[in-house]
Order: structure tokens, then sequence, then C-alpha cells
């Protein structure tokens, strides 16, 4: 009795903490998204509806389109807890069949959350023709998956062809008979070269009805980003699950053995009487491997007319920016936000960049992304970059960002609005003596300009008339002393600000020279003493050979290529050869996002491409 009173007051008190926390919970949101926007006729697409902020919705049960069979197939529960702030994350998974080719869309549907109502965003399908498959059942093009299996794995991709450094989502199933008890040993793992993955999240667990049978299936969300041109074969999928299966006969029987890798052409093994046992003591734990089919994808190279700013961001992107304070002291910093929004690779993406930067003083930028999905292929990434004004300006200049869209295939260069903004104390006025001089001028001039009076013949005026002698102006009262002072005064500020003027022009080449001599050195030590990922390494040697020919010849590092240093050094052929190694490594990686950041770089390439910076010397 004691021990279940206790418990009935810790499980209210921990009750009472989660709906305290849940009260402070951010509002709820919804978001809808395809696993294939370009199925064919017959490929069956999977729909997630997700709602955060909310433990419960109602939502459609089927979405009724012509061309479309869309049925609800399973629901998903997340609840993350950090530091008493609950967040729940309830996925609604729907399987769309398409019935005809064509271009169909999927209306937005009303989500509602208690007396609140969400939509969803409007989604389109593009259907291309090709044979049928049974309703429900895996695709046969794109997965291992069979109606007859005890298991199946399933890899689906987005798109049949992509360009290097884009971002496709992927989806990998694992699929187990409801009746095996299926448990994940190890895996999923995807194989192949020539492309980067992004790091498997935490699979959704749903029950599909397919082909008859009832299959608990595991959904795991994942992106891939292509490192060179080709054709590649993504996949297969390999993974090792652990299930219940029939007990080996002991003794010879007259019907052939089941064994768990025959279980994929022979009869339902689970026609045995052991799967009535709730308890499965007539069954056994039996380690299975699941492999799918691997998938074909085409990748193709960008462009060569690139904007002098691409970073190799490539999606669909929108850009705000915004500057705060407006109103400053030159040399005071302003902080600019830049936040760029849609689908891609927020990986390979930098910070937007000055149309003009003359005259301001720029520090590195920082970052941070918010994603709207599971692998960060939406969302929004929110630039702050702190800049100070060195002279006068009256407006911050337009930022650009510069893309590619692999769906207009070409790139597109986004430009913001000039900000108006106040810089103040930017210009020493000069001390304007001319005016007080100019009036007392102008009150000399005004005064009436007594007669000379005739002077008595006597000596009486003297005793009475003492004006002579108390008209006399101070000099410094006198508009001719400030006309004779104003003069010097004048050259001598047009001399001292010439002088500044001077010094400044002269001396922003040497600050120029200097701050990439210092980056040069800087680069340098890291690259013989850090231990460096791989893209960080090249992109850092090939920055040092630019700004070292940058500073022979007196250019801008950006516009340094391999054929500009070979010509400024004479190098010989070995260093030739290495440069273009080193130049071709580095656009490899730039392209590959961030899963190479896991690997170290050879010692015996760290020496040859240090001997390498150490020869470019004039």
């Amino acid at each position: 009795m004691y021990i279940s009173a206790a418990r009935n007051h810790i499980l209210v008190l921990v009750s009472a903490l989660f709906c305290g926390a849940s009260a402070f919970a951010a509002s709820p949101s919804v978001t809808a998204v395809l696993s294939n926007s370009e199925p064919q006729v017959g490929e069956t697409v999977q729909l997630e509806i997700k709602v955060s902020g909310a433990q419960s919705a109602n939502v459609p049960q089927e979405i009724s389109i012509d061309g479309l069979e869309i049925h609800q197939t399973g629901t998903s529960r997340q609840f993350e807890m950090h530091n008493f702030d609950v967040k729940s994350t309830v996925s609604y998974n729907y399987t769309i069949l398409p019935l005809r080719a064509g271009r169909f869309k999927i209306p937005s549907q009303i989500i509602r959350i208690g007396s609140e109502s969400l939509h969803t965003p409007e989604l389109a399908l593009t259907v291309a023709g090709g044979s049928s498959n049974s309703a429900g059942a895996p695709r046969s093009n794109q997965s291992g998956a069979n109606i007859n299996k005890v298991a199946f794995a399933e890899l689906v991709i987005t798109k049949k062809d992509a360009y290097i450094g884009e971002m496709v989502p992927a989806v990998i199933r694992l699929g187990f008979d409801a009746r095996a008890r299926g448990q994940l040993q190890e895996g999923p793992e995807l194989s192949g070269q020539g492309f980067t993955t992004q790091k498997l999240q935490q699979p959704s667990e749903t029950l599909e009805t397919i082909g008859g049978r009832t299959y608990k299936v595991y959904t795991f969300k994942t992106a891939i980003s292509p490192a060179r041109a080709g054709k590649f074969e993504i996949g297969p999928v390999q993974a090792k699950a652990m299930l219940l299966l029939p007990r080996r006969p002991s003794a010879p029987r007259t019907t052939r053995p089941r064994s768990p890798f025959d279980l994929f052409n022979l009869d339902d093994p689970f026609s045995d009487p052991f799967f009535a046992d709730p308890f499965g003591s007539m069954g056994e734990r039996t380690e299975l491997p699941i492999k799918s089919e691997s998938v074909t994808l085409d990748v193709k190279p960008l462009p060569p007319n690139a904007p002098p700013d691409f970073s190799g961001a490539i999606g669909s992107f929108t850009m705000t920016v915004d500057a705060k304070p407006k109103t400053v002291q030159a040399g005071d910093p302003i902080t600019v936000t830049a936040t760029i929004s849609g689908r891609g690779n927020f990986d390979r993406m930098n910070a937007p960049v000055l149309t003009d930067d003359h005259g301001w003083h720029k520090y590195p930028p920082s970052s941070k992304f918010k994603q709207d999905d599971d692998i960060g292929f939406s969302g929004e990434k929110t630039f702050e970059t702190v800049i100070a004004p060195n002279e006068k300006k009256t407006a911050l200049p337009p930022l650009t960002f510069a893309y590619f869209d692999p769906i207009k295939e070409n790139y597109v260069t986004l430009r913001s609005d000039a900000i108006p903004i106040e810089v103040e104390g930017a210009a020493a006025a000069a001390p304007s003596a001319a005016a007080p001089a100019a009036s007392a001028k102008t009150t000399a001039s005004a005064a009436p300009t007594a007669a000379p009076a005739a002077k008595p013949t006597d000596i009486l005026y003297q005793l009475t008339d003492l004006g002579s002698a108390r008209s006399f102006v101070p000099l410094y009262m006198r508009s001719v002393f400030w006309i004779s002072q104003l003069a010097p005064l004048i050259v001598l500020l047009l001399f001292a600000g010439w002088k500044i003027r001077k010094a400044r022009v002269g001396n922003r080449e040497a600050m120029r020279i200097a701050a990439l001599q210092q980056e040069s050195a800087e680069l340098l030590r890291k690259l013989r003493r850090d231990r460096l990922s791989p893209q960080e390494y090249f992109s850092n040697a090939s920055r040092v050979a630019r700004v070292k020919t940058a500073l022979a010849k007196n250019l801008d590092p950006n516009t340094v290529d391999a054929t500009t240093i070979e010509k400024t050094f004479d190098l010989n052929e070995t260093d030739r050869t290495r440069l273009r190694t080193l130049f071709e490594r580095t656009d490899e990686l730039r392209y590959s996002g961030s899963g190479n950041g896991d690997n170290k770089v050879p010692d015996q390439d760290r020496e040859k491409v240090l001997e390498l910076l150490e020869n470019l010397h004039a």
C-alpha cells in the first residue's frame, strides 16, 4: 500500500513537471515533405506531416486527388526534454500511389490542434510514365524488397540526376514482418564512392500493410552530396537484424529444412505454430543480413561561369538584410544581419559580401543555422558581420549572395537594397572665423561716421570732451586683426588635411600588404602544427598559394588561379603537377559538403604541400 501510494505521488509529480514545462513550450507548428517529388506511375511516395509543439492533432485520414491514391499508414511520436523544457513532435505518414502520369498538386491540409487550425504547405508532384506496381508494394526498381520476404531494405533517392555538391535527400526503409519481432543489430550502412552522406538521424517507426502482411518499418532520413561528376551507384543499403524464427529441427525431417536464408523463396515460415506462442518459447533468435538494391545517380558538373562570390551554395534561397545601429560615430561598430532561407546545402554557404567595401573595416562573420527538417535540407542560416565606417557614409552598400539553382540550371545572385545610415564625426569641420570678422566689419561699416567737430579755440574742451581718449578699440576687436589671422589658419588646415589624406592613401596599400603577409604566415602555422580536416587543410593551402602570388604581383588573391601562380613563380614540372593536384583536391572537397571532415591528411601529402608552398617565392 505504501509503495503504491509513493509511486502514485511520483507519477503525479512527474506529470506536473511535464505539464508545467509544456506550458512554456513553443507554439505548435506544422510542416509537410515528400520523399520523392518525381516518381513514376505505380511508384509509391511517402508523405510526412510533422506537427511540433503538440502531443496530438486531428489530421485527414485520406486525401482525395484524382490520379493519386493517398492513405495514412502510421504515426510516430518523439519527445525531447532539456532542463524541463519538453518538446513533442508527432509525424503522420501517408503512402501515395500514382495511377497515371502528369503534374499534381497536393493542396494545403488543415491540421487542428485543440482550438487552433494550422495549414500545411502546398506540395507539387510530377509523375512520369511507367509500369504500375501493386498498391502498397515496395518499389521493384529502387528497393530490394519483396512481399515474400520476412524482412526488406529499401533505398529511395528523390532525384535521378544532380550537380556536384548538391544535397539530394534520401530515405532508407527497413521493414520486418511484425510476427518476427525484428530488432536492428547493425546499420544501416550506405556503401558507394564519389559522394558523402549526412549523419543518419533517429528512425521513425510505423506499421504498414504490404501484400497482405503487416510490417514494422524503420525509416531513416539522410542526404547525399556528390563530390565529382559521373554516373555512380548509390548503395546498396546493408543492415543486420535479429529476428524470432522457428527453431531448427534436431532430427531429420521429410520436408526441406528451413533456414533464415531460405525464407526469401520458400513458403511462409510463419505457418509454424510457435508464432501463436506469446512468449516465443518455440522460436529462436537468428541474425539475418538485409540488403537493398543500389540506385544510379547521374552527377553533372557545375557551369563554368560562376560569379566571383559563389562559395558552393546549391538550392533555392531568399535573403533579408538589416543593420543596427543606423546612427554611429566614425569607427563605431555596426552589426549587419543577413538571413538566407530556403532549401539546399547550407553547410557550403558563406556569408553575403559587400558590393563596395571601400571605407569600411570588416570583421569575420559568425553564423547560426535553424533547420526545418530532420536532415538540414531546409531552414534558414543567419550571418552576423560587424563592420565599422572609416569615413563619412550615408548608406550601407548592398550585399550580394550567389548560389546555383539546380532547377533553373543557372547561377542566381541575390542583391539587397542599400540601407541608409548616418555617420557622425567623420570629418573635422574648419572653424569659420570669417563670420565674426564679417560681422565686425559690417558693424563697423554700419556705424555712422561722425563728422569731425571743430575744436574750440580755448582749452575748456579738454575738460568736457573726452571722446578721443574713450573711443579707442582694442586690437582683437578689429576686423583687420581677424582677417589677418584667418588666412594662415585656413592654409594650415588645408595643409593638415592634405597630409592626412596622403598618409591614408599611402598607408592603405601598406596595410593591405601587411594583412596579406599576416594571413599567409598564420595559415602556414596552422598547416604545420594543427591536425586539420582534409577540407580545411587543402582550402588553407590553396589560399596560401593565392596570397603569395597576390603579394608578388600586387593582385587581388580572389582573382588568382593555378595558371597565374605557375607564371609568377616559374615552377618546374614537379611543382606544377603538385599545384594542379592541390587545386583539384581543393575543388573536390569544396563541393563534397561537411562529410569529409572526419579523416586526416596523410603525412606524405602534408609534406608535398608544404614543400610546394615553400618553393613559391620570387
